[in-house]
């Protein structure tokens, strides 16, 4: 039933979502809904990211039919239905009408239906399975939805622990969205099947896995959530080196320096303080190997830190920046610093007359050293460290 209408927003205006519309939908007979998060954002009067449509067309007839239009599309998903238009404002999914047939925690057999509430019942969540017709913008809500936006409350459809065992990565979904849009108390039937089947996780792949708890580390301020996480025992399984406590102090941390949320700093700061463990970590999760090296960089932070440009230049700014963070160190030296090169090479050295070899490295690390201890001086001041060093004649071959 339409129970309400979305507020004109400016993508509800797009002329390339009005062609693709009436490449789908030609007689105007309600052929194409938008879906899902464009919806539910829109009602939140938030801005929105992607662009979904379901349609009971089955994906033969939405490519014969954009392929008439002269719309470019992509068959992304063909066995569960999903072809993707490529329009001027960005790829749209659409989606044929969809029921489960059979699930076993990680994939479904669907089933293409004509019927949007069977549609609607195999979604996740109340507030993820609100339909939006192109014409006039009516909202269709078959699940209470609408008054679960309302009130910030995050329901299951239907019975939690069902819902769940269809698919494992919907607990950790479930806190994601708790997180950016629910409220506490939270729902207690949801939380009760999150903690009930919490070791259905251990059956995910550690891609999805890292991909759901990053999202929701990158949300605003997802403390409370990982610690109730914590408290429900769900954190424990997919990240057991987890202290949540190190979470809260690092978000303060970030809001009174104006730093916006990093997801992989607040990863490596639930993690303990050390590098080698915080690298098998992120190999264990599958992150890339960028990842594990930042995090392992971050992971070997000291408390108290040391010298913050001395820092930076060890590890990298951003490193250095997330490490002053979570331990409480001070930003400021680094503030309008850029990171100076080493100036002295090795040819410098060669010409005061000591032999390529190990001694050079030996006297341009102690250089190096001694460069970083004085503040980066200048050229000139690097010179004299070197004659100071090659001086004390314990390099000399």
């Amino acid at each position: 039933m339409a129970e309400a209408r979305l507020t004109a927003a400016d993508w509800s205006k797009r002329a390339d979502l009005a062609t693709l519309v009436a490449a789908l939908d030609p007689e105007s007979l309600g052929l194409v809904r938008y879906v899902g998060g464009a919806v539910r954002d829109t009602l939140l009067g938030l801005p929105i990211k992607d662009i979904d449509m379901a349609t009971p067309l089955e994906p033969p007839a939405v490519i014969a039919r954009l392929d008439a239009a002269g719309i470019r599309n992509v068959p992304t998903g063909l066995a569960h239905g999903t072809v993707t238009a490529l329009t001027a404002g960005g790829p749209v999914e659409i989606t044929t009408l969809r029921r489960d047939v059979s699930t076993d925690g990680r994939h479904a057999t669907v089933a293409f239906s004509t019927k949007w509430e069977e549609d609607a019942a195999r979604r996740d969540f109340t507030i993820n399975a609100l339909y939006a017709d192109p014409r006039d913008l009516s909202v269709h809500d078959y699940f209470g939805g609408m008054a679960d936006l309302a009130a910030r409350r995050l329901r299951f459809i239907g019975d939690a622990e069902a819902r769940i065992r269809e698919d494992f990565l919907r607990i950790l979904r479930y806190f994601r969205f708790q997180a950016r849009f629910g409220s506490l108390p939270a729902d207690a039937a949801a939380e009760a099947a999150c903690a009930a089947l919490a070791q259905g996780l251990k059956g995910l792949s550690r891609e999805r896995i890292a991909s759901e708890l990053l999202a929701l580390l990158a949300l605003p301020d997802p403390a409370p959530t990982v610690t109730r996480m914590a408290q429900l025992g769900v954190l424990a399984v997919i990240l057991p080196e987890a202290d949540p406590a190190a979470l809260a102090p690092l978000i303060a941390a970030e809001q009174a320096h104006g730093i916006a949320p990093e997801a992989l700093r607040r990863f490596a700061a639930l993690l303990p303080a050390d590098p080698d463990g915080a690298e098998l970590v992120g190999a264990r999760l599958r992150l890339s190997i960028a990842q594990r090296k930042h995090i392992a960089l971050v992971a070997g932070r000291t408390v108290p830190e040391e010298s913050p440009r001395p820092l930076a230049y060890k590890v990298g700014r951003e490193a250095a920046i997330d490490r002053l963070l979570i331990t409480g160190g001070s930003l400021a030296p680094l503030g309008g610093w850029d990171i100076p090169r080493f100036p002295l090479k090795g040819g410098a050295i060669v010409a005061r007359g000591i032999s390529a070899g190990p001694a050079i490295a030996r006297i341009r690390r102690a250089v190096e050293a001694r460069w970083v201890a004085e503040g980066f001086p200048d050229e000139t001041r690097v010179t004299a460290l070197l004659d100071a060093e090659i001086g004390s004649g314990s390099d000399l071959v």
